[in-house]
């Protein structure tokens, strides 16, 4: 059984995986099972009212947990795949406990091959936050990644700059990190 293969029967158990981005590792865990997603908060030691963000492969899949219109589109098809998070209107398919309570959820479609070819094959959005303690230091490393999981992919060295959070409701940033100077400039333009 390849890694791919591993973390994709650990997902359909309701279990954590860590797996290598264009940024960070990420925490991975079913978006759509509560189980699972109770478990991600637990290892991260979150606050629940916190929400939390999902990582998806394609926009055939972002459209289908999120209500997107035409200038949100344009962004999307612009920055991602890449290290950008858009948040988001949820549909209902997503789990109340992922948005906080708001009704917005954060996407991302990573850049990255490894994280790409897990959702594909489970065929399901999983989490994508850090794989780190709430407040940690950014995981770069899988030595750096202090969460308890089932199974950790070795990616090497990431980059370890965060992605850039933009709400596309608002059109405003809410976290600078990667690429914002792109970003900003295309939100002033529009």
């Amino acid at each position: 059984m390849d890694i791919i293969e591993r973390a994709v029967s650990v997902l359909m158990h309701d279990g954590l995986i860590v797996y290598p981005t264009d940024t960070l590792y990420g925490l991975g865990a079913d978006a759509f099972s509560e189980e699972a997603i109770e478990k991600v908060y637990e290892a991260k030691k979150r606050d629940f009212a916190k929400p939390i963000s999902i990582a998806v492969s394609d926009f055939e899949m972002l459209a289908a947990v999120s209500h997107i219109d035409r200038p949100m589109g344009e962004f999307i098809e612009k920055f991602l795949p890449g290290p950008v998070t858009v948040v988001v209107p949820a549909r209902r398919t997503i789990p109340g406990i992922l948005t906080g309570g708001t009704g917005m959820i954060g996407i991302r479609i990573p850049a990255h091959g490894i994280a790409l070819q897990i959702i594909e094959r489970f065929d399901a959005p999983i989490t994508a936050t850090s794989a780190n303690l709430s407040g940690g230091k950014d995981p770069q490393t899988p030595e750096e990644c202090t969460v308890p999981r089932d199974l950790l992919i070795d990616g090497g060295m990431l980059p370890g700059t965060p992605s850039t959070v933009v709400d596309l409701t608002t059109r405003t940033i809410v976290r600078r990190g990667a690429d914002a100077d792109a970003i900003e400039t295309f939100l002033r333009s529009c």
